[in-house]
């Protein structure tokens, strides 16, 4: 019998989780009761029954970041108090996001919580999350989300159980009063699952008969250099050095684990250095990817793309399930857009947020999507997959090199000679004042309400449509409103304006330009040249300076 004991507590102001989570810094997570709170309230606000966690199966898991350890020992007290049936947690706690959407949906959990903050830091003076994810292993809608935040606002008690501490560290099954806990291997079922997708045999078979093709995949000291070890490594017979920096960090070793250009340096350097022919990496929680070669960066939009060009042909799981549609998210480049029209699949454009891509998932109305935000996946679970992405990239270049022998930039301007080139980059304002963005956002809201913008010359561009974008939800009816700000050329050029809610501390403004070609002349040029004279007509119209102060973005993508 488990002693459960009633502690007085208050609300908290701000815990409203987007889809990402509930995200701020480290030190607010580590007030008296203020993460009790939170899990109670995701507990409380469980969709299935009326009874919240009542019986319920639960898959745990984090990405290893600064006061994952404890978090995980206030879910178990919470949990056993709240009359959970089952915790299958990962040992010590790692799960990348994408496994843990995986283990939900084999085993038919009731939903799970991650504990990540994704690409942000980690520290004791950086950045924790907790996210909740529904039946289907994607994230929560906005209806559960909406509850959680009711509930947080009217917490008095907390229940919880008088437990001693829960060692993670061993596999194996435990009893604590009502609830097993099981502690799993939470790289296994995600392997297990990959070689179902991919011809493992065949990316084997590329590197055992191309010695001189070197990859590199950096981890990032997050959670996927376990995944990245076991399957690069051990199944594909990779030499260890194929991969760095491979062993979860509390603080991810002092870096940002966020793979782009700007954070994921030390691989680009790397890659270009000791000739590496491809590289990758993936973020903090394992739902985000790079893609390099030694002479190539892959845009997000284009990798997506490039996908769901060869997926019938070189991915086994799209050759025997299909390809029924396409997606992306609005910011991203309009790349992915050519291929569902040239192969005849239906295509969606949804707001930033993987929710959105469950919905037509569980409707079998899209099999391959993928946002600007370096995040790319498939109807095989409901997160975005970065490791997922690398293995197809990998599936791609096995694929393409049976005939000739292809690098990176030479699938890139292949694909180019086929849709032609949709010049893309995004400019990243990080903790910028959050009023003067506000601000910003709203005085461009005006302008497009009065219609001051179309018909506008801007340089050698010319307004065509402006707006505030807004999606109506086909499968279940819903409306998202002010999605960001777009503004369309007529060359099919764009601008979109969006403040993110990623961050936990200050506002981060992302602005987007596009510029396509159907030139084969411009296809090598650099981006940043091609996309300059656009650039600067989005930094005039939005007053981007003004507002914020900043003469530089933070990071450029």
């Amino acid at each position: 019998m488990v002693n459960v004991n009633t502690v007085q507590t208050k609300p908290f102001e701000g815990q409203k989780p987007g889809t990402s989570g509930l995200r701020k810094r480290v030190k607010v997570f580590q007030q008296p009761n203020y993460t009790e709170n939170f899990i109670q309230a995701v507990l409380k606000a469980i969709p299935e029954s009326d009874g919240g966690a009542k019986g319920a199966t639960l898959v745990i898991g984090g990405d290893g970041r600064f006061y994952l350890n404890e978090v995980l020992q206030i879910i178990v007290k919470l949990s056993v108090a709240a009359g959970v049936k089952k915790l299958v947690v990962g040992r010590d706690g790692i799960v990348s996001t994408p496994a843990v959407s995986c283990i939900i949906r084999k085993i038919k959990a009731t939903g799970g919580i991650l504990l990540t903050a994704s690409h942000n830091p980690g520290g004791p003076d950086a950045d924790f999350g907790i996210k909740y994810n529904c039946s289907n292993g994607g994230p929560a809608p906005e209806s559960v989300t909406n509850r959680i935040y009711e509930i947080s606002k009217t917490l008095q008690n907390l229940e919880i159980a008088d437990i001693p501490k829960v060692d993670f560290s061993q596999l194996g099954t435990q009893h604590i009063g009502d609830l097993t806990l099981e502690v799993i291997d939470g790289v296994k079922d995600y392997v297990e699952y990959m070689k179902t997708i991919f011809d493992f045999d065949e990316i084997r078979t590329f590197f055992k008969n191309n010695k001189d093709f070197k990859m590199l995949f950096d981890g990032m000291n997050g959670v996927t250099g376990p995944y990245g070890y076991r399957l690069f490594v051990e199944e594909l017979g990779l030499p260890e050095s194929s991969v760095m920096r491979f062993k979860p960090l509390p603080d991810f070793g002092g870096a940002h684990p966020d793979p782009n250009l700007t954070y994921a340096h030390d691989l680009v350097e790397r890659v270009q250095a000791e000739n590496y022919d491809f590289g990758a990496a993936s973020d903090g929680d394992g739902d985000r990817n790079m893609i390099i070669g030694k002479d190539a960066f892959v845009t997000p939009s284009d990798s997506v793309a490039i996908i769901a060009h060869y997926a019938k042909e070189a991915i086994p799981y799209f050759k025997k399930h299909g390809v029924n549609g396409l997606a992306r998210s609005m910011p991203t480049s309009q790349a992915l857009d050519l291929v569902a029209k040239k192969q005849g699949l239906e295509f969606f454009e949804v707001p930033t947020g993987w929710k959105f891509f469950g919905n037509l998932m569980d409707a079998g109305r899209c099999s391959i999507c993928g946002e600007e935000s370096f995040g790319t996946g498939s109807d095989h679970v409901r997160e975005k997959d970065g490791v997922w992405a690398i293995l197809a990239w990998l599936s791609i270049i096995a694929h393409v090199n049976k005939s000739k022998r292809m690098g990176v930039q030479d699938i890139l301007q292949e694909h180019y000679k086929v849709y032609g080139r949709n010049f893309f980059s995004r400019y990243d304002y990080e903790e910028v004042d959050s009023k003067g963005a506000e601000d910003m956002v709203e005085r461009l809201r005006g302008m497009i309400e009065k219609n001051e913008l179309v018909g506008k010359t801007c340089g050698q561009f010319k307004i065509a449509k402006a707006d505030d974008f807004a999606y109506h939800d086909p499968i279940d009816g819903s409306e998202s409103k002010k999605q960001g700000i777009r503004i369309i050329f007529e060359d099919g050029s764009r601008i979109v304006i969006r403040l993110s809610g990623t961050g936990s501390h200050g506002a981060t403004v992302r602005l987007y330009v596009e510029k396509y070609s159907d030139n084969a002349a411009e296809y090598p040029k650099p981006t940043q040249e091609a996309l300059k004279p656009i650039i600067d007509v989005a930094l005039e119209l939005s007053q981007l300076e003004k507002f914020t102060g900043r003469k530089e973005p933070t990071v450029i993508t």
